[in-house]
C-alpha cells in the first residue's frame, strides 16, 4: 500500500510538471515577440550598464599623468617644428622638414613665409606656462617675422591663426595681473600688436570696392592684388573676421577694421532665406548671390555663428546675441533631426542635417567633422543637454575609427571623405563640456584621443595627418592648429589647476582658432565717434561703461541666458547665472553618465560601432 502511493505521487508530480510545461509553451507561442522583447531589455539594460560604467570614475592620478601627456605631446611637435621647420610655415613631420607657400593655393594658402607654426603656438606656451620658451617665441617673432611677402593668402586663415595670435600674446604681456606666470617682456613696445595692425592693413585691399561689402578670398600681402580668379568665398570665411578686427581696431583705436569685417557680417545676414532663415554656405562676392545653397553646422559656415555669440559676450552688442538666437531657431527647426527632447529613450538619437538653405529638405546624408565644435557653442548657451547628445554621436564616430573622417556618412555607417587633419573641433567640445558638467565621461574621451592620436599620428619628428581613417596611413603635414588648438584643448581638459579652469573660466574667451582673449573692460569701448558708428543706445551703454570700469585693464564677468530645447522649438529663460551657463549642471549629474548606457548604446549603434544587440 506504501508502494501504491509513493508510486501515485510520483505520478501526480509527473502530471504537474507536464501540464506546467505545456502551459509554458503555449503561452510563448502565443505571445513570441512580448516575451522576447521584455528579455531583450532586461538583458540589454544590464549589459550596457556594464558596457559604460567605467567611464563613471577617472582617478585624480591619472588625470595628472595624462595633463603631462598632453604637454609631452605638444612638446614633441613644437620641438620638432624649430629643429627642423622655423622659420618656415609648417613642419612634415614625416620626411622632418620644413613646408612654405608654393602655387597649390587650393591646399597652401594659409602658408605666406611667416613662421605660421611659431605665432600660433604663442599663446599655447603660456597657457601650459612655459615662461621662458613664451619670451623666446616671442623675440625670435619680433626679430624675423615681417609681412612685406610676395605671397597670396586667404584672408579667413590668416585672420584667426595669425592676427588672433598675435593679438593674444600682446595681451598676455601686457596684462598686468600676469595670470599664467610672469610673461611680461623686457622693453616690450608693443612690437606684436603692430604686427597686428601691419597685417590687418595688408588684408584690407580684399574689402575694397566690393559692392556687397563682401571680402574676397584671398589677397597679395606685398600688392594688395586679390586673386582675380576667384569670386567665390565662403559664409564662415567671409563672416567670421569680426572679432580679431574688431579688437584690433578698439585696441589701436582706429574704426576702419570693425567697420569692414561687421559690414560683411550684416551682408551675409541680410542675404539669409526670409522664410527658412537660413544662410548658404558659399557666395558670389560681386553679384551677392548664393553659389552654395547648401545649410548646415560645418564646413563654410561653422565659425560664422560661434562668433555671432562670441561677439556678444566680448563686446556685448546685444544685436549679435539676436542674430546668434534667431539663427540657432532657423538651425533648430530645420537641421536637427530625431527626437524632440534628446535624453528621452524613445525616437531616434537627434542630429543635425544638411539642407538646402530656401527649402529646408535634406540635402546630404553626410556631417563632417567641423560640426563637432558646435557642442561647444552650444555649452557657451547654456544648451548643456543639446551638446551632450551631438557631442556623443562625434565620440561614436571617432570610436569607430579611431580619430575623426572629414565626412561621415549617417547613412552607410562610412566615410565620404577619409582624411583627418588633426583637427581640433571635437576636442574643444569635449574640453567644453568637462567645464560645464565637470563629469569623468570626458576625461575618457579625452584620454582615447590623446591614445589614439600618439598611436595612430605619431611619427619621427611629429604628429602627421591621417590620410585614409580606414588603414591609417598618412601624410607628411602637421598643420599648425595642431599646436594652438589640439594640444591645448587636450591639456587644458587635464589640468584642472590651470587658471583657465579655476578663475579665468568667467575673464576669457577662446577665438575659433583657440587663442585666449581676455574679457576686459577696453573692449568694450568704442574710442571712435559714436554718432557715426553706432546707435545712441549703444552711445549710452558705452559712456556707462567708461563709469564702471575704472581700468581699461579690469576683466569683466559675463551673464549669459540660458537655453531650453523643447520639440525642436528653441525658447529662452531669461534665467540669469553667475558669470556663465557652464556652472547650470547639478554637482549630482557628476555621479552618473551623461547620457544613459542605453542612449550611449543607441549611439554606437547608430553609427555601427557595435552591431545591433551585441
Amino acid at each position: 500500500m506504501l508502494k501504491l502511493d509513493l508510486y501515485s505521487r510520483y505520478f501526480m508530480a509527473l502530471l504537474i510538471f507536464i501540464f506546467s510545461l505545456i502551459l509554458f509553451v503555449l503561452t510563448f507561442a502565443y505571445h513570441p515577440s512580448e516575451l522576447i522583447k521584455n528579455n531583450t531589455i532586461n538583458f540589454t539594460k544590464i549589459s550596457n550598464e556594464q558596457r559604460y560604467q567605467h567611464y563613471l570614475y577617472f582617478s585624480r592620478s591619472e588625470r595628472l599623468q595624462y595633463r603631462e601627456k598632453a604637454r609631452e605631446m605638444f612638446q614633441f611637435g613644437y620641438d620638432n617644428y624649430m629643429k627642423y621647420a622655423f622659420p618656415q610655415d609648417e613642419l612634415d613631420p614625416i620626411h622632418c622638414r620644413g613646408r612654405g607657400p608654393d602655387k597649390n593655393y587650393n591646399i597652401n594658402d594659409v602658408l605666406g613665409e611667416f613662421s605660421l607654426t611659431l605665432i600660433d603656438s604663442l599663446d599655447t606656451l603660456a597657457v601650459m606656462g612655459n615662461v621662458s620658451e613664451f619670451r623666446h617665441a616671442v623675440q625670435l617673432v619680433i626679430d624675423h617675422v615681417h609681412f612685406d611677402r610676395n605671397s597670396t593668402i586667404q584672408v579667413f586663415e590668416a585672420t584667426i591663426r595669425v592676427l588672433g595670435a598675435l593679438l593674444s600674446a600682446h595681451l598676455l604681456i601686457v596684462d598686468p595681473l600676469q595670470p599664467f606666470g610672469n610673461l611680461s617682456i623686457a622693453d616690450y613696445d608693443n612690437e606684436l600688436l603692430n604686427l597686428a595692425h601691419d597685417l590687418a592693413s595688408r588684408l584690407l585691399p580684399a574689402f575694397e570696392n566690393t559692392p556687397h561689402g563682401l571680402p574676397f578670398p584671398r589677397v597679395n600681402l606685398m600688392t594688395g592684388i586679390v586673386d582675380g580668379s576667384r569670386n567665390d568665398t565662403s559664409t564662415a570665411g567671409a563672416g567670421s573676421l569680426s572679432l580679431e578686427f574688431s579688437i584690433l581696431s578698439r585696441l589701436i583705436g582706429d574704426p576702419v577694421y570693425e567697420r569692414v569685417a561687421r559690414r560683411a557680417v550684416n551682408s551675409l545676414w541680410d542675404k539669409r532665406n526670409n522664410v527658412t532663415g537660413l544662410l548658404g554656405s558659399v557666395i558670389d562676392v560681386n553679384s551677392g548671390e548664393w553659389l552654395g545653397q547648401l545649410s548646415g553646422l560645418g564646413a563654410g559656415i561653422d565659425s560664422f555663428f560661434e562668433y555671432l555669440l562670441k561677439n556678444y559676450i566680448l563686446f556685448g552688442d546685444e544685436s549679435d546675441l539676436q542674430m546668434f538666437d534667431d539663427a540657432y531657431r532657423s538651425v533648430t527647426q530645420y537641421l536637427r533631426r530625431g527626437r524632440g527632447n534628446c535624453m528621452d529613450e524613445d525616437g531616434i538619437h537627434p542630429m543635425f542635417v544638411n539642407v538646402n538653405m530656401h527649402t529646408g529638405q535634406l540635402a546630404t546624408t553626410w556631417i563632417d567633422a567641423l560640426q563637432a565644435s558646435f557642442s561647444a557653442v552650444q555649452v557657451l548657451r547654456g544648451d548643456i543637454d543639446e551638446a551632450i547628445c551631438l557631442h556623443a554621436l562625434y565620440y561614436s564616430i571617432w570610436r569607430k575609427f579611431g580619430v575623426l573622417p572629414e565626412r561621415f556618412n549617417w547613412q552607410i555607417k562610412m566615410p565620404d571623405v577619409l582624411f583627418y587633419p588633426l583637427r581640433p573641433e571635437f576636442i574643444e567640445s569635449t574640453y567644453f563640456l568637462y567645464q560645464a558638467t565637470k563629469n569623468p565621461f570626458y576625461l575618457h574621451v579625452g584620454r582615447d584621443i590623446l591614445d589614439n592620436l600618439n598611436a595612430y599620428t605619431r611619427v619621427e619628428c611629429g604628429f602627421a595627418t591621417v590620410h585614409d581613417v580606414r588603414d591609417k596611413t598618412l601624410e607628411d603635414r602637421m598643420e599648425s592648429f595642431f599646436l594652438s588648438e589640439t594640444c591645448k584643448y587636450l591639456f587644458l581638459l587635464f589640468d584642472e589647476e590651470n587658471y583657465l579652469n579655476q578663475h579665468g573660466a568667467n575673464h576669457y574667451i577662446f577665438t575659433t582658432e583657440a587663442h585666449i582673449i581676455p574679457l576686459m573692460a577696453k573692449l568694450r569701448k568704442k574710442v571712435w565717434d559714436f554718432n557715426t558708428m553706432t546707435s545712441f543706445s549703444e552711445n549710452q551703454e558705452n559712456e556707462k561703461n567708461r563709469e564702471i570700469h575704472k581700468s581699461e585693464h579690469e576683466l569683466i564677468n559675463v551673464s549669459r541666458d540660458l537655453v531650453k530645447i523643447e520639440k525642436n522649438i528653441v525658447s529662452f529663460e531669461k534665467k540669469r547665472v553667475n558669470g556663465t551657463s557652464c556652472r547650470s549642471r547639478p554637482i549630482s549629474d557628476r555621479h552618473q553618465l551623461p547620457l544613459s548606457a542605453n542612449l550611449l548604446y543607441q549611439v554606437d549603434e547608430m553609427v555601427g560601432v557595435i552591431m545591433p544587440h551585441s
